[in-house]
């Protein structure tokens, strides 16, 4: 990616067996332990009682750690109706009440000032409008919100790749897959000074942004006045 772009070329949802395969890879014992320390980092300094919206949350395994607080309204909304079953299903096993909903990121159904923090893990770059979902999640967030977008760095080595494989523990035919995918996602990845370009074009004007390893981490603030 030389330049950034606007638009780009669409990726389906995923849906049925594959929706299904990738929920089960996503949910070993370590993944569901960083799912659960990323719930406890990204609310830390978030009021009990505040909204959080997960953008693209396909299995559902973060918003349902944030649920387990018993701290916030947790809303999902995924493109995949598939991945909203899941969703479901697993709230359901845990014990805990998200509201998941099948919807577009770029035309999202909530009315303005509705959410305290949006977070966005794994799927920004495979939006197709990546301002369009920028201006969106501006418009959703309440004054003084967060939106916090995770998402793979164009800058991770082949070394990266390897090491964030490595902690997934899969098996050797799984892990074969996950080094592969990740190996073209990154093709569709941003680098840091790309994101910060896609800021400006948006409402939110700026952002911070910062890499390790395949990960970038991205904050963009709704201004509080």
């Amino acid at each position: 990616m030389n330049a950034v772009r606007e638009k780009r070329f669409r990726m389906l949802a995923m849906e049925g067996p594959i929706a299904r395969w990738y929920a089960q890879q996503r949910g070993s014992k370590s993944q569901l332990q960083q799912y659960h320390d990323q719930a406890a980092q990204l609310t830390a300094d978030l009021p009990s009682g505040s909204d959080v919206l997960e953008v693209a949350p396909g299995p559902g395994y973060l918003s349902i750690e944030i649920a387990r607080l018993r701290r916030f309204q947790v809303t999902g909304l995924d493109i995949s109706r598939s991945f909203v079953e899941i969703a479901d299903e697993s709230a359901r096993q845990a014990g805990v009440r998200v509201d998941f909903r099948h919807g577009n990121v770029e035309r999202m159904p909530f009315d303005a000032d509705s959410f305290d923090l949006i977070v966005c893990q794994a799927a920004f770059k495979n939006f197709q409008q990546p301002v369009v979902a920028l201006d969106e999640m501006y418009r959703v967030l309440r004054p003084g919100g967060t939106a916090v977008i995770h998402d793979m760095s164009r800058d991770a080595s082949g070394g990266d790749i390897e090491e964030e494989v490595r902690r997934m523990r899969l098996s050797h035919v799984n892990a074969f897959m996950a080094k592969s995918a990740l190996t073209m996602l990154r093709l569709r990845a941003a680098t840091n000074a790309q994101f910060e370009r896609l800021a400006a074009q948006s409402r939110f004007r700026t952002c911070a942004v910062r890499s390790e390893g395949i990960l970038m981490d991205v904050r963009l603030t709704k201004p509080a006045g």
